[in-house]
Parts: C-alpha cells; sequence; structure tokens
C-alpha cells in the first residue's frame, strides 16, 4: 500500500482496485519503457496513481493517491483513467472521493496523451457532482501542473500541507520564464491560505484527523425530530429606532457565533477562490440537528465587497454538488460603498450572487439575525424562506442615509426608521417575512427552528422548489405557501 494512504485510512482498510491498465509508450519517447521499469523498481508501484475503496474514520470513501517516486507523480493515460473511474465508483457507490496530490504535473513522456487527462478528469469530476458524492482534495508537496489546474482545485474542500509546494507552474519553470524566483512571494500553502485558494492548511501528521471531521460533517443525515415552527405575532412591540440599536448593538451575537452555537460539527470553506478571502462573510459546512447544511453568515463589522459576494457564490456551487441545503445569516449595514470595491464590480457582484442564490437547484432559508442594509443583504436574503428575528430590521437604505438624502438632515434618523417600516414585525406584515423569531438569539432555539424549515422545504422536488422561489420574488418577495 502506498505510504500516503497507509497514513490516511483505517488500518487495513485500502482495497486497492486492480483494474488491469498498463503504461504504454504513445509517443514514442526515447527509452521510455526502460524508464517505467526503472520507476516501478524504485518507488514498487506500478504507476504514479493508487486507487481504491477505503474507511477513514469508519467513513466509506474512494481513495486515489499520487506517488511522487514513480516520475515525479507524473499524469500519464494510465493515472489519468485512474483517476477518472475512482470517481465514477465513488459516484456510482454515493459515497465521497478522496483525492491526495503530491505531482508534477503532466508526464511529458506521454506528450499530448498525458495533456488530455485533465479534461478527461473534469468529465469524470462532474459525475461526482450529479450523484452529489463529495469531493475532497488533499494538496501534498509538491502539487503543481495539470493535476492542480485539472481536478485537485474543482473539490469541495481543498486543504494543503503545511509544507506543500502549490502552482501551477513549478517554481524552476517560473524563475526560467520570468528571470525570478517565486521563493516568498507564492508556490506555499500558506499563501495559497492568505489569497483564498485553499480551505485550511494542515500539517502533515494531522491530515487523517481533519478528514474524519469532515467525512462526520458530511455524512448522511441523521435528523433529530423537531416542532419548533416560528412564532407569527411578535412577542415585543418597540419604537423602530429603538429597533435600530437593538439590532445594531454591540454585543449582539454574529450569524458565524450563533451558528457556532448551534452545532459542533462544521467545517470552515475559506475563500473566493480568485485571490481573496473576505472577513465580511463566513461560510462552512455544518450539521443542524442531524442535517447537512451550507451556512453563509455577513459580518456586520465588516462592509461585503465583491471578493465576499464571489465566495458566497462559490459555496452556493459546493452545495449544489453536495445537494445540501443553504442557510444565510443576514447582518450588514450593505455593500462596500469605496472606490476599490466600485472599481473591481461590486453591483456585478451584488447581480451574479442575487442570480444565483435564485436560480440553485437547493432549498434556501434567510435568516435576519441583526441589520439587512439594501442590495448587499438582499443578494444573500432573496431565499425560499425569510425569518426574521423579532429585534431585527432591514431597510432599503440606512435610516441615517435616508434622512440625509430626504432631508438634508442625518439628524432625523430616528424619523426616518419609522417610516421606512423596517423592523422585523413589519417585515412580517408586507408578506416578505415567512416568521418571526423571538429574542433573544438563542443558538438552540434556531437549531430547531431551521430544521423545522429545513424538513418541511425537504419535501418539494426541486421543479416545485424552483416554482415556488420563482412565483415568490416574482411577486415582489411575498410570502407564498408551500407547493
Amino acid at each position: 500500500m502506498s505510504p500516503a494512504a497507509e497514513e490516511l485510512v483505517d488500518p487495513g482498510m485500502f482495497s486497492v482496485q486492480e483494474d488491469g491498465l498498463a503504461t504504454t509508450d504513445p509517443i514514442r519517447f526515447p527509452d521510455y519503457a526502460g524508464t517505467i521499469e526503472k520507476a516501478s523498481t524504485s518507488s514498487r508501484s506500478d504507476e504514479s496513481v493508487t486507487a481504491g475503496s477505503a474507511l477513514i474514520g469508519g467513513h466509506p470513501i474512494e481513495l486515489a493517491v499520487f506517488d511522487f517516486a514513480f516520475l515525479g507523480g507524473s499524469m500519464g493515460e494510465v493515472a489519468g483513467e485512474r483517476l477518472a473511474r475512482a470517481m465514477e465508483r465513488a459516484a456510482t457507490r454515493e459515497v465521497p472521493f478522496v483525492l491526495r496530490t503530491s505531482t508534477g504535473g503532466a508526464r511529458m513522456q506521454e506528450g499530448m496523451r498525458s495533456l488530455v487527462q485533465m479534461p478527461k478528469a473534469v468529465v469524470a469530476r462532474r459525475r461526482l457532482a450529479e450523484a452529489h458524492s463529495p469531493f475532497i482534495a488533499v494538496l501534498g508537496h509538491p502539487s503543481t501542473g495539470g493535476v492542480l489546474a485539472g481536478l485537485a482545485v474543482l473539490a469541495d474542500i481543498l486543504v494543503a500541507e503545511a509544507d506543500a509546494t502549490i502552482g501551477f507552474a513549478g517554481p524552476r519553470l517560473v524563475e526560467q520564464v520570468t528571470g525570478e524566483s517565486p521563493s516568498g512571494r507564492s508556490h506555499t500553502a500558506a499563501t495559497a491560505s492568505a489569497h483564498g485558494l485553499v480551505d485550511d492548511v494542515v500539517a502533515p501528521g494531522d491530515v487523517r484527523t481533519y478528514l474524519i471531521a469532515a467525512l462526520g460533517v458530511l455524512a448522511e443525515d441523521d435528523p433529530q425530530p423537531v416542532n419548533e415552527e416560528p412564532s407569527g405575532q411578535a412577542e415585543t412591540h418597540q419604537d423602530a429606532w429603538e429597533t435600530v440599536q437593538v439590532a445594531r448593538a454591540e454585543g449582539r451575537p454574529s450569524g458565524e457565533e450563533v451558528t457556532r452555537g448551534m452545532t459542533e460539527e462544521l467545517i470552515i470553506l475559506r475563500g473566493d477562490r480568485a485571490g481573496t478571502d473576505e472577513g465580511a462573510l463566513s461560510t462552512a459546512l455544518v450539521r443542524v440537528l442531524g442535517r447537512k447544511a451550507m451556512v453563509l453568515a455577513l459580518d456586520r463589522r465588516i462592509s461585503p465587497g465583491p471578493g465576499a459576494f464571489r465566495k458566497a457564490r462559490r459555496c452556493l456551487r459546493v452545495a449544489e454538488n453536495l445537494g445540501v441545503p443553504v442557510i444565510t445569516m443576514i447582518d450588514t449595514r450593505g455593500a462596500d460603498p469605496s472606490s476599490a470595491s466600485e472599481n473591481t464590480g461590486i453591483a456585478w457582484a451584488i447581480a451574479r450572487t442575487t442570480e444565483a442564490l435564485l436560480t440553485t437547484s437547493v432549498p434556501t432559508i434567510a435568516v435576519i439575525t441583526g441589520e439587512g442594509g439594501s442590495g448587499g443583504a438582499l443578494a444573500l436574503a432573496s431565499a425560499d424562506r425569510v425569518l426574521a428575528y423579532e429585534q431585527s430590521i432591514f431597510s432599503v437604505i440606512g435610516p441615517e442615509l435616508a434622512a440625509t438624502i430626504l432631508w438634508r438632515d442625518a439628524g432625523r434618523a430616528a424619523e426616518a426608521s419609522r417610516l421606512l417600516h423596517l423592523t422585523g414585525p413589519d417585515l412580517l406584515d408586507l408578506g416578505i417575512a415567512d416568521a418571526l423569531i423571538p429574542e433573544p438569539l438563542e443558538p438552540a432555539r434556531l437549531a430547531s427552528t431551521l430544521a423545522y424549515h429545513l424538513d418541511d422545504l425537504a419535501s418539494l422536488s426541486t421543479s416545485e422548489l424552483l416554482e415556488h422561489r420563482m412565483k415568490r420574488w416574482r411577486n415582489d418577495g411575498h410570502r407564498q405557501t408551500s407547493t
């Protein structure tokens, strides 16, 4: 068994798939047969990829691992075919696919027959998504070239070992082409993490522990029974301006804090995979009373910019791949209005995120935990169900800005707040919120409320869900009776 596989799987629980594949010489490269023979002898492997069924922490998976000792872990036809078949087996069995890379990329000795393994792997990866089989990739040292760009970065969960060199072009190639060494500026796990390109950096010895936790979150639902339908009436009534102060209070729990409070099982997802990881949005795969879900939580202390909305769309794609519902926690005064945000497309990012939430194939629930500010908040609140805490607010514009625009007097913000009808009970009366959640923000109550609505939405087929959603928002967001 591959040493890399041995470190990950339960003892004795890796069954290598005997596939009868044998490496050929498609472009008649000089002495390629001799090179393969030497690589097999030195690595004690027949190819750079070993694949088969395994258990990790008792969870059944399909596993594929690269062996750098075999021609630098390069991917030729046999390696590509093994990867594709492993993903297809995972899809057929409806189990996760785990990949551990240690590779220099495509194999030069097989020319273009090697390079075309990249689209082959992508096609097989789509089979995983169609079956809602999770894909977890671990980037070992090194992880470069076509294996990284052709498959690994398409994983639902992507982690890097702390000592890994990571990059499309290897460091030597970069230096040869550009004349500069990339040392210290790129190609490290830490740099990839800082730029939102991986979800986490894990010490090599801790990868198995991480995988066990992730596979636990992604395991089949084991729903605990609930009967916690939110109230249709406000238990407290107070002035709109007073509600604004409560919703914005420094000590009011954030969406991320409430999420962590209602579950002990979660895997944080970081980054937009385009170079940033904005702290304005926290994202995680969680279990809500035994039910899998994706949570996207806005942080009122940071205005979301384009990167936050890109991260939201990336996580919506992951949720679709996995077939899990999405829960958004709304608490923001609005999108970042800075020049930097405008110049990098904040309006475009908001529009695309709104579209992505409205067209996703999985159920969606929005929870207004604090403040919802204009289109930046609505992009993540255009959901199948909208739940509002009694002392939350949602407004077309902040009351201070409204007062400034209407009367050129920010001091009339309290008056504006009353005219805007922005409180949770107002949202219910306007038909925009489906229900109110009583205060305070208590994690156990929220978990029970969410589980109730997740179960209700799960009773709808995908076509029924989309029809319900489109009717709702075509009708200005008015709540609809379930199909």
